[in-house]
């Protein structure tokens, strides 16, 4: 989180949107927690504060699965005609909550 911060966002910029059509279901959580849910659907988020709740093993598990989500997701970005249409899945997953 700290490089994406000093680098205004730019870093992972469509990162949770991408994680959001990735999912294929609208989502409010941010990237950090949609990257948790993507490794481990069964653990519920109800009652978790933050991710000290993973055991030693898990957090490695999670690390190891961001950084290949963020190498895919560098991929996805780094072709326009694959963000754009990401960009457009995620508007239209969104529409009817835009209105």
């Amino acid at each position: 989180m700290g490089i994406d911060f000093g680098r205004s966002g730019g870093v992972l910029r469509g990162f949770t949107e991408w994680l959001v059509v990735r999912r294929g279901e609208c989502s409010s959580f941010y990237w950090h927690k949609l990257v948790l849910l993507d490794l481990f659907p069964d653990i519920g988020f109800e009652g978790w504060k933050n991710e000290d709740h993973l055991t030693p093993e898990q957090h490695r598990a999670a690390v190891d699965h961001l950084f290949s989500l963020v190498l895919e997701f560098l991929d996805v970005r780094n072709k326009p005609r694959e963000l754009g249409l990401m960009y457009k899945r995620y508007e239209a997953m969104y529409a009817h909550i835009w209105g």
